[in-house]
């Protein structure tokens, strides 16, 4: 049963009397005649349910579905479980809004310190905030947890997501930030390159692991290299399943885009960015930090251990923009989690793999050469022996989203646990016909 109705006409004069008004022009009487509209609104005449589908199911028919997806570049098709969407479309979990007084939320304030929990788990790292709006704001945040009065210089590898890169310049355009790219040597970051630039100047090296190509970067080389200097590592959670968790080697502030974890591709959002971090930067973590606590009975109690106020009330002193989060998104993410378990994100972490890898053999044979010869995860980049927008568009006719054109003569292939052996094997058929006409 739910517990938010509409009232009948019946119950509204019920309430009117209640409070000793006749109407509800009488209720609203404060507001100026000025601003209150004078006609009635264009709202067009109730239609039964059964009609309301059919206009949906219009709606539906005209949106392009593909029954197979073989692209990913930041995100990605994965299965859900159904007890994901069931549980986390609840009333009392959709109408809950980041709390404010916190103490009184106390459901919200678990679903959060939970997801919290599963983050820090994830990435080997202390201490994790109730999520940020995206994968790409979460990386930009990253490097303000770093900055200081003396060390305005970022380095960053040019093999990061270019929409995060984007966001990155975005946020630090008109600020003192000195932002130096690192370019790539066969797909992965060039360490001759980085080497030489390091200094007491920099404020942080920031890296993506897997890397917008698909490769994995020489992490445990490239943290030897930085010493002292703050680590910043953008990773895909679903990788952590059978990856080494960034904590592990020597990560200071990990974040990524949380979408992967029971979150649909939704058209590009709302999705959620994780951040986490060790204990000594725990204070310069954006937006909120739930803790658990006991109240005054010694019962378990959960509040808002950290959030930084001057976000809210003194602007001019803020370190970030972001007082808000992505409550229900994250909520949806631990969900998840909990449904799969450390067995199960193995499992799907573990497919995604060997159907890339199945993929990519596949492809060879059909003489799409893989364009950088280091490891992968589930995407990898390919040189196309045949024109890539005439492909994609045959593809597509068949039902099929092909990779994502990266250049004139190349395609970002990626597949998940969804894209089996049986799939796989149809693409590659599919492609065949293409090539012959």
């Amino acid at each position: 049963m739910a517990k938010y109705v509409v009232n009948t006409k019946e119950q509204q004069q019920e309430m009117l009397k209640e409070i000793h008004k006749n109407s509800m022009d009488e209720l609203f009487h404060s507001i100026p005649a000025s601003i209150k509209l004078k006609q009635a609104l264009n709202i067009p005449k109730g239609i039964s349910e059964f009609e309301a589908y059919q206009i949906m199911n219009e709606f539906k028919n005209n949106t392009k579905q593909y029954q197979m997806i073989f692209r990913g570049a930041g995100s990605y098709y994965h299965y859900i479980p159904s007890v994901v969407n069931h549980l986390s479309s609840r009333e009392e979990f959709v109408t809950a809004y980041t709390p404010y007084q916190a103490e009184i939320s106390q459901g919200i304030l678990q679903s959060i310190f939970e997801y919290q929990t599963m983050i820090c788990e994830l990435t080997g790292m202390d201490v994790s905030n109730a999520s940020v709006y995206d994968g790409a704001s979460a990386a930009a945040e990253a490097i303000n947890m770093c900055l200081t009065q003396k060390k305005r210089t970022v380095l960053y590898a040019s093999s990061i997501h270019p929409e995060t890169l984007e966001t990155i310049h975005t946020y630090y355009r008109y600020l003192n930030v000195n932002l130096i790219a690192i370019n790539i040597n066969n797909g992965i970051t060039d360490l001759d390159e980085l080497t030489p630039l390091l200094s007491d100047e920099v404020a942080c090296f920031l890296l993506q692991t897997p890397n917008y190509y698909g490769c994995l970067e020489q992490t445990s080389e490239i943290k030897s290299l930085l010493d002292e200097i703050p680590f910043i590592v953008i990773t895909n959670p679903i990788s952590l399943g059978i990856l080494e968790a960034p904590g592990n080697y020597g990560a200071d502030i990990v974040v990524g885009e949380g979408q992967p974890l029971g979150l649909s591709i939704s058209f590009g959002g709302p999705y959620l960015g994780f951040m986490a971090t060790r204990n000594q930067l725990a204070r310069k973590l954006p937006g909120r930090i739930v803790g658990e606590t006991l109240d005054t009975r010694g019962q378990r109690a959960y509040t808002l251990t950290l959030q930084a106020r001057e976000q809210h009330i003194r602007r001019e002193k803020a370190s970030s923009s972001i007082c808000s989060n992505q409550a229900h998104c994250a909520l949806t993410s631990a969900i998840y989690m909990a449904a799969l378990g450390p067995q199960g994100l193995e499992e799907v972490s573990m497919q995604s793999y060997q159907h890339a890898h199945y993929l990519q053999q596949q492809l060879q044979t059909l003489g799409f050469l893989l364009v950088n010869p280091n490891p992968f995860y589930h995407e990898f980049l390919t040189e196309s022996p045949i024109p890539v927008d005439f492909l994609l568009e045959q593809l597509h006719h068949k039902d099929i989203l092909g990779g994502l054109k990266v250049e004139e003569d190349k395609i970002l292939w990626c597949a998940t646990e969804v894209n089996n052996k049986t799939q796989i094997d149809i693409l590659v058929n599919t492609i065949k016909e293409v090539m012959h006409g």
